[in-house]
């Protein structure tokens, strides 16, 4: 490669000095600390600590001793159970090690990665910032409230459920599955060409907050779409007590009703051909 010319005297192009990032202060450190039984023998822990808005990238640093400590091959689900109370700061869960799951009761800046649960009324506030699960590749995550803008942008693989969204929503989504108990911002569904959304329409202007260049609007009725719809909803009343996932539930039949399914085009194409494709075989078998 051709060195970077220097435009400017003492200009550097490389690391010429040690830095300091204060990894020493990281609330990692004591989750790791705590964490031990699990990282050395693989048992249950269950850990509850405070967390304010300086704790960033919570879980991370434990997540890759969990990649050391078992050799890449991670945790079995809920081994390390983590309840933090308070504002947690940028990034919490990012990088997430499979085995560790976090619970903060509180609220969150941007780019949350995992789960979120409050004891106020989590469906009418914004309890996680912006560009949540950005270019998520799997798992899941369930949030008791709204998320602000850029929610699931570029998501390949992750299912996620919210109460509510800002603008942007599933932008350059490619796959995955969301989940939308509320409102959305305008733009929703910019570029996405894969997974599918499920959004709660309940005042009939859904379509209208679309940028429907890539996409389109369809009822429930496919009986698997249902069926998925509802075991997200459930999973999702199950990890955060969410009222509005408990009143869906207990009329099951008329919430679908106000449900819209998007769906991409042109990934609508692919799974129609390749379900005429499986058609075609099992006629000439």
């Amino acid at each position: 490669l051709t060195p970077a010319a220097i435009v400017y005297d003492d200009t550097q192009v490389y690391r010429v000095m040690e830095q300091d990032h204060g990894l020493e202060k990281a609330l990692d450190n004591e989750l790791i600390r705590l964490a031990q039984p699990a990282l050395l023998n693989g048992e249950v822990v269950d850990i509850d600590l405070p967390v304010i808005n300086i704790n960033r990238v919570v879980g991370t640093m434990l997540s890759h001793e969990v990649a050391k400590a078992t050799h890449g091959k991670l945790l079995n689900d809920d081994t390390i159970n983590i309840k933090l109370t308070g504002t947690a700061g940028q990034s919490l869960g990012a990088w997430l090690a499979k085995g560790i799951s976090i619970t903060v009761e509180g609220d969150a800046n941007d780019f949350v990665g995992k789960g979120l649960s409050s004891s106020f009324v989590a469906e009418d506030n914004i309890l996680i910032g912006n560009v949540v699960l950005y270019g998520a590749t799997s798992g899941s995550a369930f949030f008791r409230g709204i998320a602000a803008e850029r929610f699931c942008v570029r998501n390949s693989g992750a299912n996620a459920v919210v109460e509510g969204i800002g603008d942007h929503g599933c932008e350059y989504m490619t796959g995955g599955r969301v989940v939308v108990l509320g409102r959305t911002g305008r733009n929703f569904g910019a570029g996405m060409s894969g997974g599918i959304a499920y959004i709660l329409d309940r005042d009939r202007d859904f379509e209208r907050q679309c940028n429907m260049e890539t996409i389109g609007l369809e009822q429930l009725e496919d009986a698997a779409d249902i069926l998925e719809l509802r075991r997200l909803v459930e999973r999702h009343l199950q990890y955060t007590g969410s009222k509005v996932a408990s009143a869906l539930l207990d009329d099951w039949d008329a919430s679908l009703a106000l449900f819209v399914k998007v769906m991409p085009i042109d990934y609508k194409r692919v799974l129609m051909a390749n379900n005429a494709k499986k058609a075609r075989i099992v006629a000439s078998a």
